[in-house]
């Protein structure tokens, strides 16, 4: 029996680490980085690559670029999106003025060969700066600003293909080291040290805040870096330029969809994606709404902070008993499940467990000198933490028969929550 013992445990231990990292908490920052920017990108290299023929690359450059790019501008302004705008407006400048002054096979010379270098240079450092600008609209003196210091550049790169700069020209083509493996690349090492510098900034930006608006930058730097390295300045350096600009604009979109279908505060569906989860559902569901019992009392006592906390912990219970996929956010403190094909019958134990669960499970609550980040030591002065206990009512209904509509059972559900109220909260009631 103890010869077997280690492969159990060992089992178990493989089998906890595959629970972990399928949760969806764990998942999210990778799903967040490889989609959509990743998947684009991933698709256009292999259009590029193996499917599309190049007299079809040729039409397909004569619209592509300018649909982006338009796309870009637009939503930029429209949904008030200035890294959208701006990103966009750097790259098309880019790629007009390559295929203005330095269409052809790298290596260039004369002025194509100084525009390139510098667009190599000043395009990945603009895409990491903007990376990092908080929104804060469009027509404000810190967005004139951005808008002056990106449209300052053209000037300067004018200046640089004058003969009498010719010495600092040459900077942008200085052999930083001497590193074998980069010499047959068409961009300069000052190029590759401003592409390498641009990653860091923007990886470091998205471990500190995932989000994929900024994931898109970094799919944004890959594909830019794929244009500048091609070989030569034309249709398939465009392509990527423009590959890069609908990146930003697919997950400025896809964003706006997650904050309408994804509650910001608590991470779980909204009240329209319930009514969108209801209308695709016939047949036999119950419906369970959850609210935070004496939840105005806590905020008075503890602060809207502490009140947020709170529901977010409750956002964590909710999705640790009953999954992702069938809890709502409501409005407020209140909750929604949904159970798909089941009965009250079949929905109570759940909902039990869940409301022994927050009862058993006592609010740690965060200081108001609490700092935003960990310190590397932990400074105890013997002083014990404020926790306070929180509990939840619950009502649930059930469609049957000819009692299907969703607005219907909802009304059931909240009726059976207020009573589950009146009657001394903390309960589940039908």
């Amino acid at each position: 029996m103890s010869q077997h013992t280690p492969s159990v445990a060992t089992s178990h231990s493989l089998e906890n680490l595959a629970q972990s990292l399928l949760n969806p908490a764990v998942m999210r920052p990778f799903t967040t980085l490889l989609t959509p920017g990743g998947f684009l990108l991933l698709v256009i290299m292999a259009v590029l690559q193996w499917i599309m023929p190049p007299a079809s690359l040729s039409a397909l450059v004569q619209i592509y670029p300018y649909a982006v790019f338009g796309a870009g501008l637009f939503f930029g302004f429209r949904f008030h999106r200035s890294q959208l705008l701006f990103a966009t407006l750097v790259l098309a400048i880019a790629d007009r003025a390559l295929l203005q002054y330095a269409v052809g096979d790298a290596p260039m010379e004369g002025v194509g060969r100084i525009l390139f270098n510098a667009a190599a240079v000043l395009v990945p450092l603009n895409l990491a700066g903007l990376s990092f600008i908080a929104e804060r609209g469009l027509v404000t003196a810190r967005g004139l600003l951005r808008l002056v210091i990106i449209l300052t550049q053209l000037p300067i790169m004018t200046l640089l293909c004058r003969p009498e700069q010719a010495g600092l020209a040459a900077l942008l083509e200085h052999r930083l080291l001497d590193i074998p493996f980069v010499g047959g690349l068409p961009i300069a090492q000052p190029a590759l040290l401003a592409f390498g510098i641009a990653f860091i900034l923007v990886t470091v930006r998205f471990i500190c805040r995932p989000n994929l608006v900024v994931s898109s930058f970094i799919w944004a730097l890959v594909a830019t870096f794929l244009a500048l390295t091609a070989g030569h300045v034309g249709t398939v350096s465009t392509l990527y330029f423009a590959t890069a600009g609908l990146i930003l604009v697919v997950s400025v979109i896809e964003t706006s969809y997650v904050l309408a279908y994804r509650d910001e505060l608590t991470g779980l569906r909204t009240r329209r994606a319930l009514t969108e989860a209801l209308l695709k559902l016939g047949g036999r569901y119950a419906v369970a709404m959850i609210d935070v019992d004496h939840f105005k009392k806590f905020n008075d006592e503890y602060g809207h902070d502490a009140g947020d906390q709170l529901l977010r912990m409750l956002a964590s219970k909710l999705t640790k008993v009953l999954g992702d996929d069938k809890a709502f956010r409501y409005g407020g403190e209140e909750f929604c499940i949904l159970f798909s094909g089941q009965s009250i019958q079949d929905a109570i134990p759940h909902l039990e467990t869940l409301r022994r669960a927050v009862e058993a499970s006592p609010l740690t609550l965060r200081g108001l000198d609490r700092p935003t980040q960990k310190p590397r030591e932990s400074k105890s002065d013997g002083a014990q933490r404020q926790t306070a206990s929180v509990t939840v009512s619950i009502g649930v209904a059930e469609a049957k028969d000819r009692n299907t509509d969703p607005e219907h059972v909802i009304k059931a559900a909240d009726e059976a929550l207020y009573r589950a109220k009146n009657t001394g909260r903390n309960m589940v009631s039908v």
